[in-house]
């Protein structure tokens, strides 16, 4: 079918690029006809590369129900021990120092 279309156009095109007797004493009215000739062929031609192209059908929308939600965690927190940081002096036998311990409840 792309041939046959190519070939109506490229034959269209010559034929309106070729003067007639009626056209003999008209100035410029080959340059009117070759524009004229061109745009029709390439409305041709573009129909048809744009014909030629695969069609994308986008598919039917699916309609679910959304899942249910999810049960209530139940989170178990043991009560443990309160601890916190403090500063300790030392001797460590040449003199006093400081160091961190963590120390709980």
């Amino acid at each position: 079918m792309k041939h046959t279309i190519f070939a109506v156009a490229a034959a269209g095109l010559v034929a309106a690029a070729l003067p007639s007797t009626a056209q003999a004493r008209c100035d410029g009215c080959g340059v009117a006809a070759g524009v004229v000739g061109g745009l029709a062929a390439g409305a041709i031609i573009g129909g048809a590369i744009a014909n030629s192209q695969p069609r994308y059908y986008e598919p039917a929308p699916v309609y679910v129900a959304p899942p249910p939600p999810p049960p209530p965690r139940r989170v178990y927190v043991e009560e443990g021990p309160v601890c916190h940081v403090e500063r300790q002096r030392f001797w460590d036998g040449y003199g006093w120092r400081s160091r961190r311990v963590e120390v709980c409840d």
